[in-house]
């Protein structure tokens, strides 16, 4: 990320932050839902959402601050504030090893939206898109908005593995999109190299578009490496359109912040129309925009302590898994969940998160069709980004309640 990097003194000195003392469990349960704490019953540790417990960065607070304290929310630039476009720039072209210019970069509310706007721009009712299954919901629900047929490809649930013979059998004259999530949530798994290019010379082939997720690309392991199907060029990415955010690496899902990409601008200009923001109907908040900038310029340190944490929490969490009788959970590569396999368990996920929450006061978010598709079945998700000390009892807890079912 851009921004200066601190030294390995002023990071141990950052620890305190992603301590149980740092964390407003008051704040929490007034402000933090979508399954979080300010949903929950008295008493629940929710390892859910993929949202952090922790408060944003200082200079994040800081930068919100003053921009509200001058007293002026005047209309911003339609297509985003310049040096807010000029800085996911940098940071692209940093990370992506691709260059990527502002012009072709539409700051938008949030990675969610962009998901929205994307298929929006490309899709039309009878198009069919192909999702793999499991992934987040958000790719199925946003192809469907746009009157899409979606089409279920299901993938190696163990090492997120694709079979591209198979694949391709899945392609028919319809087929407009396919949905690419890279880092992919909830499998955790980086795509390697080799298969973006596969996927893009299907796209090459047969024509239909690429929906290519990256929200998760700033929360990868120091043991993993992670390749972008942008790093095989403009001119192969001609039809592919890509999402990134805020909200996962600096805790701002609740400011709307994220951004999409393109490198044609002729599909650019689609996905911009799609948007809305010339017309002010869409478009994004001058607030998230200065959150944003303080982000991408002065918080690099920031993201690197907490990369540092988060592999700590995932190397606890999956020794303890791996320790309780009939879990299986592999390492993931990046983000900040874990998907053990509970299948031997004599529960689907539902009826165990359920168990869990009721009996053992923690909640877990069961695979299955509602948010990952039905190859998710026998799976729960679990949230690492909060403290060790959260974590640790949010895992005490679930373990007894594995014990109480396997009885």
């Amino acid at each position: 990320m851009s921004g200066r990097r601190r030294t390995r003194e002023e990071l141990i000195d950052l620890k305190p932050v992603f301590d149980s003392s740092a964390i407003r469990f008051d704040i929490l349960r007034q402000r933090a839902y979508n399954l979080r704490w300010a949903e929950q019953e008295e008493g629940v540790i929710p390892l859910t959402a993929a949202d952090m417990d922790f408060p944003c960065a200082p200079e994040i607070v800081k930068a919100v601050t003053d921009y509200a304290q001058a007293g002026y929310f005047s209309y911003a630039p339609k297509m985003g504030f310049p040096e807010f476009k000029k800085s996911i720039s940098r940071m692209l072209n940093e990370k992506k090893k691709e260059p990527i210019p502002p012009e072709l970069i539409l700051p938008i509310d949030s990675a969610a939206r962009a998901m929205s706007v994307i298929a929006k721009a490309v899709l039309k009712p009878g198009d069919e898109a192909i999702v793999c299954d499991p992934v987040d919901y958000l790719f199925k629900t946003s192809m469907e908005a746009a009157g899409a047929k979606i089409v279920l490809f299901p993938m190696e649930i163990r090492d997120g593995a694709i079979d591209f013979s198979r694949l391709e059998q899945y392609i028919t004259p319809k087929t407009k999109m396919f949905g690419l999530c890279n880092p992919h949530n909830p499998l955790g798994m980086c795509y390697p190299l080799k298969d973006l290019d596969h996927i893009l010379k299907l796209s090459e082939k047969y024509g239909f578009y690429i929906m290519n997720d990256e929200i998760w690309s700033d929360i990868i392991y120091s043991d993993a490496q992670f390749h972008s199907i942008l790093e095989l060029g403009a001119a192969r990415n001609a039809r592919t359109l890509s999402v990134f955010g805020f909200s996962k690496s600096y805790g701002l899902a609740g400011l709307r912040v994220g951004c999409l990409y393109a490198a044609s601008p002729e599909l650019f200009a689609r996905a911009a129309e799609a948007s809305q923001a010339d017309s002010t109907i869409g478009g994004i908040s001058s607030l998230s925009q200065a959150a944003g900038i303080a982000c991408l310029d002065q918080c690099g340190y920031w993201l690197d302590a907490f990369l540092k944490h988060l592999e700590g929490n995932r190397d606890y969490a999956l020794k303890r898994l791996n320790s309780m009788p009939g879990i299986r959970c592999r390492k993931p590569d990046a983000t900040f969940v874990l998907f053990p396999d509970i299948s031997s368990l004599p529960m689907t996920a539902l009826e165990f998160t359920e168990f869990a929450r009721k009996e053992y006061k923690v909640a877990v978010v069961p695979g299955g069709e509602t948010f990952f598709g039905p190859g998710s079945e026998g799976h729960i998700r679990i949230c690492l980004a909060t403290s060790r000390e959260v974590l640790a009892e949010g895992l005490n807890r679930l373990e007894r309640a594995v014990l109480a079912v396997s009885r």
